[in-house]
């Protein structure tokens, strides 16, 4: 297909219509397009700058685990506030981890931004303390900060003890994709119906 455009244009403008024996016909539905754009760096910053809750993505032994956090950018760390269970345990083995923020408005209207980087725990100890106060006074400036991460948890039929810590995240690396309504009738990306009745009717009648 060559090489890839940061746009591209995806056409969400084909009905496929299924009969005993794989596709029958494929019909023209009122055209909507999606154009995917890459932000900017700064654009991306600024995203998650405003964000509350991301998602945070680990790994311990080929197996990934991701989870819920509230977290504040500041100078190219995240900061955030856990108590000690399954991702705090993996991220102490394995400190390289991902981070998801992201905003959805509408199915063609969204941005996400994806950082990865590195975990670093903030112990109240010597040289740790500053960094753990400043993410503290970052944090404690929105509302219900602590949550999801100070919250009673039952696993087993059993509550987690509730040891809290703080940590923070350095940014080694951040993308982000913004999809927009486009107007232009014409989609740049598009596969011919035959071609798709073809691939669905191989896929079918297996």
């Amino acid at each position: 297909m060559g090489s890839l455009d940061p746009q591209i244009k995806i056409s969400c403008n084909r009905r496929i219509l299924l009969s005993g024996d794989g596709v029958s016909a494929v019909s023209e539905i009122a055209a909507t397009y999606m154009l995917i754009k890459e932000m900017t760096t700064e654009e991306s910053i600024d995203l998650l700058a405003r964000t509350r809750l991301c998602r945070l993505a680990c790994a311990l032994e080929g197996q990934p685990y991701i989870t819920p956090i509230h977290c504040v950018y500041d100078h190219n760390y995240l900061y955030g506030f856990s108590t000690l269970g399954q991702k705090i345990t993996w991220m102490r083995k394995n400190p390289l981890v991902c981070v998801l923020a992201e905003e959805l408005i509408s199915a063609q209207d969204w941005a996400s931004v994806i950082v990865s980087g590195k975990y670093e725990e903030l112990p109240d100890i010597e040289p740790h303390a500053t960094h753990r106060q400043h993410a503290y006074n970052l944090l404690q400036k929105r509302a219900m900060w602590w949550e999801p991460g100070y919250v009673e948890t039952v696993l087993h039929g059993k509550a987690r003890p509730m040891q809290f810590l703080y940590f923070r995240i350095h940014i080694q690396q951040i993308s982000g994709h913004r999809g927009v309504p486009d107007s232009d009738p014409e989609p740049t990306l598009s596969v011919a119906q035959p071609r798709v009745a073809r691939w669905f009717r191989k896929v079918f009648s297996r």
